[in-house]
């Protein structure tokens, strides 16, 4: 889905109008985003969160020439789904059935009825 269709749906389900539907979306992710700035952990109950991790600094490497390059360390977002958006999520799928083994495949081959 994306932030267009988002906003569309949004509109859709609220009566809002598009624009207003628009700046509701934006407000919800800006206000996210100036959360994580500050540092803080963002929690949706039964959604997920939203954190920051920090990534150390390390050497790399210039891919075209292959010189080594120092890469800073950096914060990078990470979200971390709920249980409950997990539950839901998989609640309609059926368990994944092994394949047959050649065993099973020789019984069910030999109980066939010509």
């Amino acid at each position: 889905m994306t932030k267009a269709a988002l906003v569309e749906e949004v509109a859709r389900i609220s009566d809002l109008t598009k624009k207003d539907s628009e700046d509701v979306v934006e407000t919800f992710l800006q206000s996210i985003i100036q959360a994580l700035r500050r540092g803080e952990k963002v929690e949706l109950r039964g959604f997920g969160s939203f954190r920051l991790r920090r990534r150390e600094s390390r050497q790399g490497r210039n891919p075209k020439t292959g010189a080594q390059v120092d890469v800073p360390s950096k914060l990078v977002p990470y979200f971390k789904p709920g249980k409950e958006l997990k539950e839901l999520i998989n609640r309609d799928l059926e368990p994944a059935r092994e394949p047959y083994s050649l065993n099973e495949q020789f019984v069910q081959v030999q109980d066939l009825k010509y």
